[in-house]
């Protein structure tokens, strides 16, 4: 799917965000994302986080099955009515050594004005998982989907042979805080499917909660994709442990507050990632913390 060169505007950056990135942009950003994952080249040095954060200090070492991605090197983008983080390269930001992980290939970290968003727009093969932090977001889509979406509920579009739909933050004055994540498919070209959930808070804490899966276990949201995400919310010094299976794949992504993962202190947008299979213990830090797990083939 082509899209214009609008460098320096917000068009620019919705079309982007909507994913209209031609296609052969996206198998190659696949294949980069799978040598970024063997070559680890996502480890990266300690570095200050954007505001929201507290707790963990961050300038340990890692351990040396980790590889880090602070928040503070992350792609941002500022339009006014949208301030924005890009884990991975996205829009703008274009970074060969963060393609994404895996099958993991956007997680954008998204401020929205109240009262303003994204117009319908277009997107296909991708899966898109959208978690609200604060605030709602409501969602309308050519299959006649609508509705608004608060913390606590979770929305999935398999986009397939192609669905178009329309993102804005209902609120005149409270602004939206979400994370945005887009996976590759495992089968392209399906057919275009929405569902949303509600998960309860007390679901996912102090332990991971399954929140999408290729079979909707658990009363899960269900992905085209051989994928696993776990939403958990820790106490202060609370301890939960994920077990990697061998030939498996994990990329933590703290969502608010602190955390230690096997020892190392991540704050609010930093993500870690291994390849390595074995138990991965998260303690919740000083405020406690949210974070996402994505355990990926």
């Amino acid at each position: 799917m082509a899209h214009r060169a609008l460098h320096q505007s917000t068009l620019h950056q919705v079309t982007m965000h909507q994913g209209t990135m031609r296609r052969r942009d996206l198998l190659r950003a696949a294949a980069l994302a799978g040598a970024a994952a063997t070559a680890g080249a996502l480890a990266s040095p300690a570095q200050a986080a954007p505001p929201g954060q507290d707790g963990a200090a961050a300038g340990a070492p890692a351990p040396a099955r980790l590889c880090v991605r602070r928040s503070a090197e992350r792609g941002a983008a500022s339009h006014g009515w949208l301030d924005t983080r890009h884990t991975f390269s996205f829009a703008s930001y274009r970074d060969p050594r963060h393609m994404g992980f895996r099958a993991l290939r956007v997680i954008n970290e998204d401020w929205i004005a109240g009262g303003r968003g994204f117009p319908m727009h277009p997107h296909d093969n991708m899966e898109i998982v959208t978690y609200v932090l604060s605030g709602a977001l409501q969602h309308k889509d050519s299959l006649g989907h609508g509705g608004v979406i608060v913390p606590g509920n979770l929305q999935r579009m398999s986009a397939g042979t192609g669905i178009r739909h329309s993102e804005f933050n209902p609120s005149a004055r409270e602004s939206t805080h979400l994370l945005q994540i887009w996976l590759l498919p495992s089968q392209r070209d399906v057919t275009p499917s929405y569902e949303d959930r509600t998960f309860p808070a007390a679901e996912q804490q102090g332990r991971l909660r399954v929140v999408a899966s290729p079979d909707g276990r658990e009363g899960s949201l269900r992905i085209v994709s051989p994928t696993l995400i776990h939403a958990c919310t820790l106490k202060a010094g609370e301890r939960v442990v994920h077990v990697l299976a061998p030939g498996r794949h994990a990329w933590l992504q703290v969502a608010r507050g602190s955390l230690t993962l096997d020892g190392l202190g991540l704050q609010q947008g930093d993500g870690a990632s291994t390849s390595e299979a074995g138990s991965l213990a998260l303690v919740g830090g000083a405020r406690g913390a949210e974070a996402l797990l994505f355990d990926l083939a």
